[in-house]
């Protein structure tokens, strides 16, 4: 029936209940490139079934009520999520639309691939996160990032006259999805036409060096990175993490009219694979006995320092640095976010990875009051 059609042209893909579905299919609603896996055997996980202890863990959320595991994944719209701990998958379960071999939506969680992307290039010199941003991209003179660094741009310190709410549809966030063709455009709309041209609108609201997260920042720092390597985000993701990673399917990320990836939330990837970059991470960018990313990059993200004083972190005692959120709590956890619910939770601590995909209702903090006491819940256990 016409009615119960989930399409891009009427932009119903993005509203809920299709994303229970439209979140593990987008690239059968809008142009994607493909990351390929590479021509190697998928690393094999090895298997410790804990699903009886997991599923009847019992935790208490924010707002004090006791909750059982396996019912607050139902509570919190979860698709899929898999446990490892010490590199062995614990649990796994799939819900609704999403099957193992299905690639779903990152959304922000695509920032922290970018983020530790740009640091490891900074790393090997490549690129200096002490210069200016129009160094690199001269294209962004006159604009807010003329002034900025590298390093404010990776750490969302850079003041933007652009309004980034979910819930309004007055905002600016908008404009940028019409823009880079997220949306279908109003009809008469004469605005750019790709996210580059976007980009290029934004003027500078203030001083830098203050935190404000706006996803404009990460879309800058992917195209510093595709400028100074000569290599696209998709050809980046493959050579630095997906095929290294033995990797198990192809993943995709939605690109703009110009071929632009999206770089600040587009990745679809199946949940083991997501979860194989935590585990990547957890081990400080070591993997089965190579190096892959610089283990400094994530000390660098696990010492930042706690925003006490800022209105826009998850919950208290938060930070943020090179596109990761750090918990700075007792499993010394650090974790990718996106809208809707996704989360790859890295507790080293625990030796543990949490790679979980969601289509909650709410776009923004709609269960962190659940979900971050449950991956505390987790942690704990196994850590014991």
């Amino acid at each position: 029936m016409v009615d119960k059609r989930i399409t891009f042209e009427s932009g119903n893909f993005r509203n809920f209940p299709q994303i229970r579905w439209s979140f593990s299919h987008m690239r059968e609603l809008m142009p994607t490139a493909a990351v390929w896996r590479g021509a190697g055997t998928p690393s094999p996980f090895d298997r410790s079934d804990m699903s009886a202890e997991i599923d009847t863990l019992d935790f208490v959320d924010i707002d004090g009520r006791t909750r059982r595991f396996d019912e607050a994944l139902f509570d919190t719209y979860t698709d899929g999520i898999v446990i490892l701990h010490r590199g062995s998958i614990v649990y796994e379960r799939y819900f609704g639309a999403l099957e193992a071999h299905l690639p779903h939506e990152c959304q922000s969680c695509t920032k922290s691939y970018t983020g530790t992307l740009a640091a490891a290039l900074a790393h090997e010199g490549v690129l200096d996160d002490a210069k200016k941003i129009p160094y690199y991209l001269p294209e962004l003179r006159g604009t807010a990032w003329e002034d900025a660094t590298l390093r404010q741009t990776m750490d969302m310190q850079v003041g933007l006259t652009h309004s980034e709410d979910y819930a309004d549809e007055r905002s600016d966030l908008w404009r940028y999805r019409w823009a880079f063709g997220r949306l279908p455009r109003p009809t008469g709309y004469e605005g750019p036409r790709n996210s580059c041209d976007y980009l290029r609108t934004i003027s500078k609201q203030g001083a830098h060096g203050a935190f404000v997260y706006q996803s404009l920042n990460t879309q800058v720092v992917a195209w510093v990175m595709m400028r100074a390597t000569g290599r696209s985000f998709t050809q980046l993701l493959q050579e630095r993490l997906w095929a290294p990673l033995g990797c198990e399917q192809d993943a995709y990320v939605e690109i703009d009219p110009a071929g632009m990836p999206l770089a600040e939330g587009g990745l679809s990837a199946t949940l083991r694979d997501f979860a194989r970059f935590g585990e990547l991470m957890r081990c400080e960018g070591e993997w089965r006995g190579k190096q892959l990313i610089p283990a400094s990059v994530v000390h660098d993200v696990q010492n930042s320092v706690d925003m006490a004083e800022c209105s826009e972190i998850p919950l208290p005692g938060y930070s943020y640095r090179g596109k990761w959120w750090v918990t700075n709590n007792e499993l010394g956890a650090f974790e990718a976010r996106g809208i809707h619910g996704q989360r790859l939770y890295i507790a080293p601590k625990a030796e543990m990875v949490v790679a979980r995909f969601s289509s909650h209702p709410i776009a923004s903090g709609g269960d962190d009051s659940i979900v971050s006491p449950q991956m505390l819940a987790i942690g704990r256990m196994l850590r014991a």
